[in-house]
């Protein structure tokens, strides 16, 4: 089968993208505290973005005269925040890493570069707010309060 390197690192995406849609579920069932108002519903966004890139990935997986799997990676579980988001920028990195060595094996099929371009657009944005999130609180309060002398000074 001529699709078969391509549908094989599909069907590695969608094993990825369904461990993404179990773990940040769960993610947002377990979150707690002061922020969970606001990561519980950024990680079960996060769970239904996973769901439509499994959704369009096991649809092209198909078109290539492929099988979908419906298996998954182990979910990586923790009730700190602070871990819940490591796992999460870990998960998307892998995810960007996953959908670049697809594109090597496109050979030439533009329309399938598009199709995981416009994926990997997205993963990257996750990794990217995802980052911005992490960043170390310590640096980011001593620069709004040396800001705030500036002002009042």
């Amino acid at each position: 089968m001529p699709n078969s390197k391509i549908i094989d690192k599909l069907n590695e995406i969608l094993r990825h993208e369904w461990t993404g849609v179990a773990q940040y579920a769960q993610a947002g069932f377990v979150v707690s505290g002061l922020w969970r108002e606001v990561y519980a519903g950024m990680f079960h966004d996060n769970a239904k973005e996973s769901y439509g890139h499994a959704n369009l990935v096991g649809d092209k997986i198909v078109a290539l005269g492929g099988v979908p799997t419906v298996e998954r990676n182990p979910v990586r579980q923790s009730s700190d925040l602070a871990e819940m988001l490591q796992f999460a920028l870990e998960f998307e990195t892998a995810a960007v890493h996953l959908y670049t060595a697809a594109l090597s094996l496109c050979e030439g099929d533009r329309a399938l570069e598009v199709f995981l371009e416009d994926i990997l657009k997205e993963e990257q944005e996750g990794v990217d707010e995802i980052s911005k999130l992490l960043r170390d609180a310590s640096s980011t309060a001593s620069g709004q309060s040396s800001t705030a002398a500036q002002a009042s000074g």
